[in-house]
């Protein structure tokens, strides 16, 4: 009998591993090989996202929604950061900000929104601005005034090394933002996250390389919607590369540090920082009065 369960468990393991790791890495006899799936992998697959089970709104007992800020600086939020060169790397390790913009580009990503109460959507095309930026050089707008007719006619063309331009990559996101809703559940009696949105921020493409730039919201996209993109991506397990973390997975486990920086309130869901102004101890302890306010809530609940 234990050698019945000792063999099941091996074999689920194995099944584990091999639909974790890079596909086919280890029978590929060309490098072209590596990441196909066979035949046989592709009916066995069954690998999607978890379904968030439905929630009735006569189940949430209490509910409050939280704005959280993941800085990439912290080592434990570098999955989400790296990797940020991507030509000396394999096409199956992005970043996410990557895997982001890549889904928009594509059109598969279409909930994406200017601010995080989701009101207006906005498009690739009215964030190219914050993605590039194309300028001349002073010594470009000096070769023009000296030949002004000679390229108004067009007989003369500007030469690229008079003109700057500046993209905006991974390497220039520096924090993440998320909405969420913690809710307690009174038919499962537990507290519960449900990541709503998820936000990039970084300086405008012509702000790159300023000694202080602006740090601005991209785009903020609709959680919920983009988790079949997001658990197809992986991120980089550094304690086993043979099993990755999908990304959906990674934000819905909470594998991350954030702080929180707001929360619901009468005063218009103002920020922690408007009201802590120019106190950054402050306003770290009253991110922690918040979480533990939500916490205090289900230790509540079992006191008679």
């Amino acid at each position: 009998m234990k050698y019945k369960v000792f063999s099941i468990v091996a074999v689920f393991t194995f099944g584990c591993l091999t639909s974790f790791a890079q596909s086919n890495l280890l029978n590929a006899k060309v490098p072209s090989e590596i990441g196909k799936k066979t035949a046989a992998q592709l009916i066995s697959d069954n690998d999607k996202p978890l379904a968030y089970g439905y929630v009735h709104d006569r189940d949430v007992l209490m509910g409050k929604t939280t704005w959280e800020i993941i800085d990439l600086d912290e080592r434990i939020n570098f999955p989400m950061y790296y990797p940020i060169d991507t030509a000396n790397i394999g096409k199956d390790r992005r970043s996410l900000f990557d895997v982001i913009l890549k889904g928009i580009k594509e059109g598969k990503i279409t909930e994406v929104y200017t601010d995080s109460y989701f009101n207006t959507k906005k498009t690739f095309k009215d964030m190219t601005t914050s993605f590039t930026y194309i300028d001349t050089t002073d010594a470009g707008k000096e070769e023009i005034n000296t030949y002004p007719e000679d390229y108004k006619s067009g007989r003369k063309v500007l030469d690229p090394q008079y003109i700057n331009k500046k993209e905006l990559s991974s390497i220039d996101i520096s924090d993440y933002k998320i909405k969420g809703f913690w809710y307690f559940d009174k038919r499962q009696s537990e507290l519960k996250y449900r990541l709503l949105g998820i936000c990039p921020v970084s300086p405008e493409a012509k702000e790159i390389g300023a000694e202080n730039p602006d740090y601005i919201e991209l785009f903020w996209v609709y959680f919920p919607a983009v988790r079949d993109i997001l658990h197809d991506a992986k991120a980089f397990n550094d304690r086993n590369s043979a099993m990755p973390i999908s990304f959906d997975h990674l934000l819905n486990s909470r594998r991350f540090s954030g702080v929180i920086y707001k929360e619901e309130n009468v005063y218009g869901d103002r920020e922690i920082a408007e009201y802590m102004r120019d106190n950054s101890q402050m306003q770290l302890l009253e991110s922690e009065r918040v979480k533990d306010k939500i916490r205090d809530f289900e230790q509540d609940m079992w006191n008679y």
